[in-house]
């Protein structure tokens, strides 16, 4: 495995403050020469202008962010990350690669999730070289590498887990957003580690059922609404009727048999549970019959 090595590499500035006079001085004396009709040193100083131009371009620049990957014939030598105008031998080609925080979003996949539900989940992933050695030589295009490993790693992660939790305690897709996207980053990293690159963040960024079975999943979330609201309206009442018994009884307001009690209880019911106003019944005469 190739690992970076980090090299240093002389500073451009004063490699151009050098060779810049003496290319100066090679062109008068090819001039000189010329003018003297000195074949021998017109040729001379042709060879140490040539020179000067080959050494020249050993000049590069890294910017910010970037890091310049050095080669010997194919040979790695080293990477340079200091920013500004560097020198490094001719012959060494420079291969640039970015360093910068990058992010991309995966196209929307199709894929089952746990309960075998067919949903459409994508996600972005924010990742940034970290080795450049491994991402030029370990792999083929490491750019192309983080994205097709990515969109394996969203389709592995949605089969482990439903869209949503039918069970206490249950993890889904849609209901533990943190944990989900931590785990993701873990899987997506697991993958990459071997190109060089670091994954920072990684979230789904768009999570649905597939278009056939979206009204039906639906409805169902509609019914388990609807079925949530029902329970707490029905503790609720139940809550209300036994502090309303429990006070007359205290208060000694009023006193109610067996009967009484179990009918007070309904209409009580009756009244909080309605999703319509009720219409009151007025008793003008005795409690009993």
């Amino acid at each position: 495995m190739v690992r970076e090595l980090p090299r240093k590499a002389t500073s451009g500035l004063s490699i151009l403050v050098l060779l810049l006079p003496v290319g100066l001085f090679a062109i008068l004396g090819i001039i000189s020469a010329a003018r003297a009709n000195a074949p021998g040193r017109a040729i001379g100083f042709l060879l140490l202008f040539m020179i000067v131009l080959f050494l020249l371009a050993g000049l590069f620049t890294v910017q910010p962010g970037q890091g310049r990957v050095l080669q010997l014939f194919g040979d790695y030598k080293g990477t340079v990350r200091e920013d500004g105008l560097r020198w490094a031998n001719p012959f060494l080609t420079k291969k640039t690669v970015s360093l910068r925080v990058r992010n991309f979003e995966t196209t929307k996949l199709k894929v089952n999730d746990h309960n075998s539900n067919p949903i459409e989940i994508a996600a972005v992933v924010v990742w940034q070289v970290t080795d450049t050695a491994e991402a030029l030589f370990e792999v083929d295009n490491y750019e192309d590498y983080v994205r097709v490993q990515s969109e394996s790693a969203v389709r592995g992660l949605a089969n482990q887990y439903p869209y949503d939790a039918h069970e206490e305690g249950q993890m889904s897709l849609s209901t533990n957003t943190q944990d989900i996207a931590d785990k993701l980053k873990g899987e997506i990293q697991d993958r990459l580690a071997k190109a060089g690159v670091k994954v920072l963040e990684a979230r789904i960024s768009h999570l649905a059922y597939a278009p056939e079975i979206a009204g039906v999943m639906l409805r169902r979330q509609q019914a388990s609404a609807v079925i949530a609201a029902r329970q707490k309206i029905v503790d609720g009442a139940v809550g209300m009727v036994e502090s309303a018994l429990e006070q007359l009884s205290q208060k000694q307001i009023v006193h109610l048999d067996e009967e009484r009690k179990a009918a007070m209880v309904s209409n009580l019911l009756v009244v909080l549970c309605s999703e319509q106003a009720t219409q009151p019944v007025v008793n003008a005469g005795t409690l009993y019959p």
